[in-house]
C-alpha cells in the first residue's frame, strides 16, 4: 500500500515504528498520554479522543487525520492480555491473601474496566470506518487472552507468532487486524542473534529492573522496520539471514 499521507502511531511513545515510517520517507507522530522517551509528538488522552469522536462531543484527533493517513494503534492490552484472564479467578496468587469478598471485588473492578477498555477498543475502529480511515490494530496472541476467543469485531488479519524471525528480541505472538486496506504478503527473514536476545532478557534481572521490564514490552526497530515492509508497504528488502550462531 502507498500511504499518501501521514502515519498517526497511537499508544506509542517510544518512536519505534514513528522512525522507521520516517526512515522510510512517510512523515509520522506518536500519540500518548506518556512521554518517558522524549519521543512523544502528542501528550494526549487518546480514550477522551475516542470517547468524544463515538459520541459527537466535540472536535477530537480524528478530525485531522483524513483518508489517505494510517493510524497504526498500539491499544493497550492490560485487561485483554492472558495474565487479565487469570486474575478473574479466586486462585489468582496475589489474592491469595484476601478474603472472599475481597476477591470477588477484585475481580469485578477488572471485569468493568475490561468492558470499558473493549468498549474503547470497538469505538476506535468504528471511528476509523465511518471516516474511512485505515487503521491497524495490534495486540498480544499468546496463550489464552480475551480477544483471542472470538470477542473481537472480525478475526485478526495478520498472526505474526515468532517475532524473534523479524529481528525482534522475543517470541511473543502478536495479532493485528487492519481495516480500510488490504496487508501486503511480504516474509522478511532476520533472525535475532541469540546475543541480543540474552542481553535483553539478563537486563531485567539487575538493579534497573524496573526500566527493563519497561523496555522488555518494547519492540526493535528491525522489528518494526520489517513489519512495515512486510504488511504495509509491500516493499521487498535487500536483507539475509542473521545467523543464530
Amino acid at each position: 500500500m502507498e500511504i499518501k499521507g501521514k502515519v498517526h502511531c497511537f499508544f506509542e511513545q517510544s518512536g519505534t515504528f514513528k522512525n522507521e515510517f520516517i526512515k522510510l520517507g512517510i512523515p509520522a507522530e506518536d500519540y500518548d498520554i506518556q512521554n518517558n522517551f522524549g519521543q512523544t509528538d502528542h501528550i494526549i488522552d487518546l480514550f477522551s479522543e475516542i470517547d468524544k469522536a463515538y459520541d459527537g462531543g466535540g472536535i477530537s484527533v480524528f478530525d485531522s487525520i483524513t483518508k489517505d493517513d494510517l493510524i497504526l494503534a498500539f491499544f493497550p492490552c492490560i485487561y485483554f492480555c492472558a495474565l487479565s484472564q487469570v486474575a478473574m479467578n479466586w486462585g489468582y496468587t496475589n489474592y491469595k491473601r484476601l478474603t472472599i469478598k475481597e476477591k470477588s471485588d477484585k475481580i469485578l473492578e477488572r471485569s468493568r474496566n475490561r468492558e470499558r477498555f473493549f468498549g474503547l477498543a470497538v469505538k476506535m475502529v468504528t471511528i476509523a470506518e465511518d471516516r474511512n480511515i485505515k487503521l491497524v490494530m495490534e495486540n498480544p496472541w499468546s496463550m489464552q487472552t480475551f480477544l483471542k476467543n472470538g470477542n473481537f469485531v472480525k478475526a485478526p488479519t495478520v498472526i505474526d507468532n515468532d517475532r524473534t524471525k523479524r529481528g525482534d528480541y522475543f517470541v511473543k505472538p502478536t495479532a493485528y487486524w487492519f481495516f480500510g486496506f488490504e496487508a501486503s504478503n511480504g516474509n522478511t527473514i532476520q533472525i535475532t542473534p541469540i546475543e541480543k536476545i540474552k542481553k535483553v532478557i539478563n537486563c531485567k534481572q539487575g538493579l534497573h529492573e524496573g526500566l527493563c521490564s519497561e523496555e522488555r514490552s518494547m519492540i526493535s526497530s528491525d522489528y518494526a522496520r520489517n513489519f512495515i515492509c512486510d504488511f504495509i508497504l509491500g516493499k521487498k528488502q535487500d536483507i539475509g539471514q542473521l545467523s543464530l550462531l
